[in-house]
């Protein structure tokens, strides 16, 4: 379900690919991050290492009414603090969204697929 936003000059329409392509690239930027995990490991157990040009498959967007939920599948580098790491993602994510992008998000929701070592 796109968002849908009216300004004075017209109506923008932004895909739910876009927004996940976005918080995707803001999740990377952060230290102790080493990449994007696939959404569907679980059934398998085999945990993916995504690279840039899978940055949305890492992410899932969710719409309630007019609140907007990220949930965001993430592999961690070895020897950060986890909970940090995690920290430092939903902080930078929610930025980019609200303040950069102007979307209002109520919650980025962090999942660690798994710790690697960063090359």
């Amino acid at each position: 379900m796109p968002i849908q936003q009216t300004t004075e000059y017209g109506q923008v329409h932004v895909s739910d690919e876009v927004i996940a392509i976005l918080a995707g690239s803001a999740a990377l930027e952060c230290y102790g991050l080493v990449g994007m995990a696939s959404r569907k490991q679980l059934k398998d157990g085999i945990t993916e290492l995504l690279g840039r040009e899978n940055l949305s498959r890492g992410v899932e967007i969710r719409h309630e009414g007019d609140v907007l939920n990220i949930d965001l599948y993430i592999i961690v580098s070895y020897g950060t603090k986890i909970s940090e790491v995690a920290h430092n993602v939903q902080n930078r994510v929610k930025y980019v969204m609200n303040d950069v992008v102007g979307l209002q998000v109520e919650s980025v929701n962090i999942f660690v697929q798994g710790v690697r070592v960063a090359r």
